[in-house]
């Protein structure tokens, strides 16, 4: 039963107040060994392939159709890998692979672990603002982010970034639709869709930033890639779906 749950059996909603994300940019070979193989690597010209850090503040997060009144207000950190998998209907599906998940109340960390495979933990998040400069930091969590809000497509790409203009970057600026999970006693792929509307990114300039968990995967030539808020999106997870992975080879794949 504790293993249905986890599968994502019923659809999610949520009021996303803000979503702030940095998607850094690694060598694909160092990032391979981290992810299932059934699941490939999204990648820019066949070279870098990307960890996003997704900052959200959700309100009224419940089951999909349940009265907002019943929702909670959670902040949500996830650090994901974009990736591809190819479902059993040899469809290309860009998605996400989950690193690590981390929430502000002890509630969500219970639910999410109940309902979903992220692997959810508590921590401290604390947020303030001076002008147009907002600071996210933990102690627990070991960072220290600061950007500058509001920015526009005036704001410079980060320093090192491999995109040539943030018209380029916006294909890896999220959301992807898909989350994947992977169970290697199964060979079970779980597929969760997200549905969003008006999802426009805005760059923003990050000032600075310190992500303890980043430094501890020991990823040489890391470069942040991009960075972008989105505001105000209503936003709802369908129900989990299970697909069975059969091995491919790479030479009769469907395009």
């Amino acid at each position: 039963m504790l293993s249905f749950l986890k599968n994502h059996p019923f659809a999610v909603e949520a009021f996303f107040e803000s979503s702030l994300v940095l998607t850094f940019a690694v060598p694909k070979e160092q990032l391979q060994y981290m992810i299932p193989g059934c699941l490939e690597l999204d990648t820019f010209n066949d070279k870098w392939a990307f960890i996003a850090i997704a900052m959200v503040q959700t309100k009224g997060l419940r089951p999909k159709g349940f009265p907002a009144f019943m929702g909670n207000d959670f902040f949500l950190i996830g650090y994901r890998v974009f990736v591809r998998f190819r479902n059993e209907e040899g469809r290309n599906l860009r998605g996400l692979y989950i690193l690590k998940s981390e929430t502000n109340k002890k509630k969500m960390e219970v639910l999410g672990n109940i309902f979903t495979h992220y692997d959810y933990s508590t921590t401290d998040i604390s947020q303030s603002w001076h002008d147009d400069l907002l600071q996210i930091s933990s102690l627990k969590s070991g960072f220290d982010l600061k950007v500058r809000i509001p920015g526009g497509d005036h704001v410079p790409l980060p320093v090192g970034s491999p995109f040539s203009d943030w018209k380029e970057t916006r294909r890896f600026a999220g959301p992807l639709p898909f989350t994947f999970t992977y169970d290697s006693s199964s060979g079970k792929v779980l597929v969760i869709e997200g549905v969003r509307k008006d999802w426009k990114p805005m760059p923003v300039q990050v000032v600075d930033h310190q992500f303890s968990f980043i430094k501890q995967l020991g990823i040489d030539n890391i470069q942040l890639a991009n960075a972008f808020i989105i505001r105000n999106i209503p936003y709802y997870w369908k129900k989990g779906k299970i697909e069975q992975w059969s091995k491919i080879d790479d030479n009769s794949r469907v395009s």
